[in-house]
């Protein structure tokens, strides 16, 4: 099934269209400030999906790629931050879409990436990855866990698809709360009624996992609004100053890491 790509160069590289089994899988929001963000700006959630880089929370809000503009040759985008260059290249397949991915910087950069893509989905929507693949939560989570959550823990770990007994396979109604998590996996697929959307990540010798952000309605104070991501990742935490070992992807000393990230509406799931 053909899968259909638009980004937008000029503002952060984000992705503004992702067309697959002919459906549109991103979510919006209208967020006027988005067009004036600068470097070190506090992240504006517009939806569609942001190239998060070189952390997600933390320092610099979201990364410092998505609020610099992209420059364009042929079929290649890339942007230039103060310690690192990331460039793209989309292409259609007979499969959906494959993403291309290289990042020059020197060696030993560590970092973490994520395609931080925010989707338009129901209350019957399911995200389907390896069961029993260990799943970190994150203190957001700890109001909907049954016990007290450790001081100074950065996250908890679990096992898919409830980890700590909170299951994260369906996004369901609002309810108010908001809960982040990492899967070690290098693949998932959403199911959404009748429509796939699956990701699968192929990066060699680094950390893949795959994101989940449930907003339910629980965040942000004090305008709490719905918004659910599912984002494949080099690295296995939000902030890459909590990174230990294996947890953050590390520029080897050729000085280029490349990944792949591919896109498609067929389902993989056994």
């Amino acid at each position: 099934m053909r899968v259909e790509i638009v980004t937008d160069p000029d503002h952060g590289g984000r992705w503004t269209s992702l067309k697959a089994g002919g459906r549109e899988w991103l979510w919006h929001r209208d967020a006027p400030e988005r067009g004036r963000v600068r470097p070190g700006d506090g992240f504006v959630d517009a939806g569609g999906l942001e190239e998060c880089l070189p952390t997600v929370r933390g320092t610099p809000d979201h990364g410092d790629a998505w609020s610099r503009p992209w420059s364009v040759a042929q079929d290649t985008e890339w942007v230039d931050c103060e310690r690192f260059t990331l460039a793209r290249a989309i292409r259609t397949t007979d499969r959906g879409a494959e993403v291309d991915y290289i990042l020059c910087a020197d060696p030993g950069f560590r970092f973490v990436w994520a395609a931080h893509a925010l989707l338009d989905l129901s209350e019957h929507a399911t995200l389907h990855a390896p069961r029993d693949a260990p799943t970190r939560l994150f203190p957001e989570a700890a109001p909907s866990l049954s016990g007290p959550w450790p001081a100074g823990a950065p996250w908890l770990e679990g096992s898919w698809p409830a980890p700590r007994g909170l299951a994260l396979d369906r996004f369901g109604p609002d309810d108010g709360t908001a809960v982040g998590a990492v899967v070690d996996t290098a693949h998932c697929c959403v199911h959404d009624g009748p429509d796939r959307l699956a990701l699968a990540l192929e990066a060699d010798g680094q950390p893949t996992s795959v994101a989940l952000w449930r907003n339910l309605g629980g965040f942000p104070a004090p305008a709490p609004y719905r918004s659910t991501g599912v984002e494949p990742m080099l690295g296995r935490v939000f902030d890459l100053a909590d990174a230990g070992d294996g947890d953050a992807a590390c520029v080897p000393a050729t000085g280029e890491v490349h990944w792949r990230l591919t896109v498609t509406a067929r389902c993989p799931c056994p």
